[in-house]
């Protein structure tokens, strides 16, 4: 190996000039998705056939199928349960449901490992899929508009505003609660 060639592990630029820092130099995937295993093992090259996480037709296919389930849970209560005082309720319950869901989901899998195998399965299926397609932020933004146009300004700033308050509460209750699940689970609680 020559001295302007890295080595396994090697952080340091390919150019043996002092000073040289410019990212191009490195060997290292520009690519956040693509995963430390995905690397030929001696090199810092990825092989020509790792594609990155966003783009492997599993992948896809996982997040499009959790999607599909948490769209149409979405849809069926949309359409069963009425709106109060011209408020749609459901839509803000849905995401505050799926805020929480979702925090919890995140917090127990990253306890229990890297993102890979059966947890990377959970987290696309069940977390950008499933939660992903239950939750609706586009459905918010019509409501809010939706209440603008009726002439209810105040309902409508805070219902939107309240949902991203309570959202943001209702996920970090989630991961509160996954904290102490998996506490009582490790035997630490």
């Amino acid at each position: 190996m020559s001295e302007s060639e890295p080595g396994p592990g090697d952080t340091e630029p390919r150019s043996a000039a002092p000073g040289n820092t410019d990212p191009r130099d490195y060997e290292l995937p520009y690519d956040s998705d693509v995963e430390v295993d995905d690397i030929e093992t001696g090199s810092l090259a990825a092989p020509p056939s790792a594609l990155p996480v966003h783009l492997r037709p599993s992948f896809l296919l996982l997040v499009g199928v959790g999607g599909a389930a948490g769209t149409l849970a979405r849809y069926t209560l949309q359409q069963t349960v009425a709106p109060l005082g011209g408020v749609p309720v459901i839509t803000l319950l849905i995401n505050l449901a799926g805020a929480f869901l979702l925090g919890l989901l995140l917090e127990t899998l990253v306890r229990r490992g890297t993102d890979q195998g059966a947890r990377r399965v959970l987290r696309l299926l069940l977390g950008t899929g499933a939660l992903g397609g239950f939750t609706t932020y586009s459905a918010l933004s019509v409501d809010t508009f939706t209440l603008l146009h009726e002439g209810a300004p105040a309902s409508a700033l805070l219902y939107a505003f309240g949902t991203l308050v309570l959202g943001a509460v209702a996920s970090i209750v989630g991961i509160a609660v996954g904290v102490r699940a998996n506490r009582r689970a490790d035997g630490r609680d």
